[in-house]
């Protein structure tokens, strides 16, 4: 068996730790706010955006588009516990993270969606951005 292409095909998966989005702007919620890890898929038609954003439902999250800047907010409800952590590796905090979009992309035509923490995102390709094929006669 050939080591380098294994090493080439395995990698180490690395812990990431949040990172805290800091900002001079003054925010309308109290609390933490993080940036939310994303995945950004291409297709010939749309570009799917994944982020990851753990505890929020569908009602608490915002997505605003203007002026081709789209912003995501996910506002996390703190639940109430009668226990107080003596030691604590997990913060929770809200997210929010913003994205510029070219002309390419069809903004009436966006979608989302949210399941088990994870905001889809579809964001369709405009006609003239998806490639086509011409029949020559």
């Amino acid at each position: 068996m050939n080591t380098a292409m294994n090493t080439n095909e395995t990698q180490d998966l690395t812990v990431r730790e949040k990172e805290e989005v800091t900002t001079t702007e003054e925010g309308t919620r109290e609390g933490l706010y993080f940036r939310p890890d994303v995945d950004i898929v291409e297709t010939e038609a749309a570009l799917t955006l994944l982020a990851d954003v753990p505890g929020a439902s569908a009602e608490n999250i915002e997505i605003d588009l203007r002026d081709n800047l789209l912003t995501i907010t996910a506002v996390v409800e703190e639940r109430g516990s009668r226990f107080r952590p003596v030691f604590q590796e997990f913060q929770t905090g809200h997210f929010t993270r913003q994205f510029r979009l070219g002309q390419e992309i069809d903004q009436a035509e966006i979608t989302a969606e949210v399941n088990d923490g994870v905001l889809r995102l579809t964001l369709p390709k405009a006609a003239r951005a998806v490639p086509r094929k011409i029949q020559v006669t």
